[in-house]
């Protein structure tokens, strides 16, 4: 959770405090390997810790029920669930049998929002609260759009819940820009980027000295070096380096320029490889086109491309929104996956 304090704290105070608090609808979004997952599951655990029941899903069409069952396990300690059993099967030979299945019988054929209320008003006397948590959001399956309408008319009519997303930038968007979605434009919008080097390096050292290990700042430097403010890099850097040095008290330099060799594959096999099969060949030669270490204008692309501003703003477009460019200043562009430009540049 590195770089993530300020999130995290203004979270647990929403937890803690206010049913109204604007930060009980938040959305995460970044590139891969930003660290959304981690997130999500991490502020789950300290809603768990502050009294609420979760359901952590991944957004899919079969997302409702997994969150009601989910929920109803979370607050089972607390709610009594009213149920019936039916025949389900009978055997005639050779031996007589008859197999049972619980139902609920109040509930059976309800809708989603009508089983949610019931949970809610079972959790009332408690004041429990509800949260869900959505990782890898997709405004294409139906479900996330009647999730996001129904959690509107929970926030309308009082209910103590929480939803928080996660997923790629372009996703996110199509999400907030919905007709049927609009509701969460008003929603707290988190973009989950780079670590600074002082982090890096404070949490990587206190990481190291919590484990009952000594690392140099000589080892130290380097490992922020190859992690390069990417959270997904700090998790394999750390993780490999550790390894490599076994049952040794120091982590050291050998130790984290072989745990960075090993990180450096993964990255690329699990994260890179991934993002460019979604890109399409211009999207490619864009960014082959752009300085895979620093910052490149628009005008250098528009001359080595050999193509129009407006073509290039199409391109810039698509590439910020899947969270594969940034640009920090108008017209100046910038990888924001580290090392994925020398990643592209190394396909051809």
């Amino acid at each position: 959770m590195a770089g993530r304090e300020q999130i995290i704290d203004d979270m647990v105070l929403a937890f803690e405090n206010d049913d109204s608090d604007p930060n009980l609808c938040s959305v995460f979004y970044g590139a891969r390997g930003t660290g959304k997952t981690a997130l999500l599951a991490y502020l789950s655990y300290r809603a768990q810790q502050e009294g609420w029941i979760t359901a952590n899903v991944t957004a899919s069409e079969g997302m409702l029920e997994d969150i009601l069952q989910r929920l109803n396990e979370s607050a089972a300690h607390l709610i009594e669930k009213p149920a019936s059993r039916r025949v389900n099967s009978v055997g005639i030979a050779p031996v007589g049998s008859m197999s049972w299945e619980n139902i609920d019988v109040e509930f059976e054929g309800a809708n989603w929002r009508t089983k949610m209320n019931a949970l809610f008003a079972q959790l009332e006397a408690t004041d429990t609260g509800v949260l869900i948590a959505v990782d890898e959001v997709d405004a294409s399956f139906a479900q996330m759009t009647e999730l996001v309408t129904t959690y509107q008319h929970f926030v309308s009519e009082n209910k103590k819940v929480a939803l928080l997303m996660a997923g790629l930038p372009f996703r996110v968007l199509a999400l907030l820009t919905g007709k049927s979605t609009s509701f969460l434009r008003r929603a707290a919008q988190h973009s989950l980027g780079s670590i600074s080097p002082t982090e890096v390096k404070e949490a990587f050292r206190l990481t190291i000295e919590d484990g009952g290990k000594t690392i140099s700042d000589e080892a130290i430097d380097l490992a922020a070096k190859a992690i390069d403010g990417f959270p997904f890099m700090f998790q394999l850097v750390g993780y490999r380096a550790w390894n490599a040095s076994r049952q040794a008290s120091e982590v050291s330099i050998e130790d984290v320029e072989r745990g960075a060799k090993l990180a450096q594959e993964e990255l690329e096999s699990r994260v890179f490889a991934s993002t460019a099969a979604e890109l399409s060949r211009g999207d490619l030669e864009f960014l082959r086109a752009m300085n895979p270490v620093g910052t490149t204008t628009r005008q250098e692309l528009a001359a080595r491309l050999k193509k129009s501003s407006g073509s290039i703003s199409t391109y810039k477009k698509r590439l910020v929104e899947a969270g594969v460019i940034e640009e920090p200043l108008q017209g100046r562009f910038e990888f924001a996956l580290p090392g994925f430009g020398r990643y592209v540049a190394s396909l051809y």
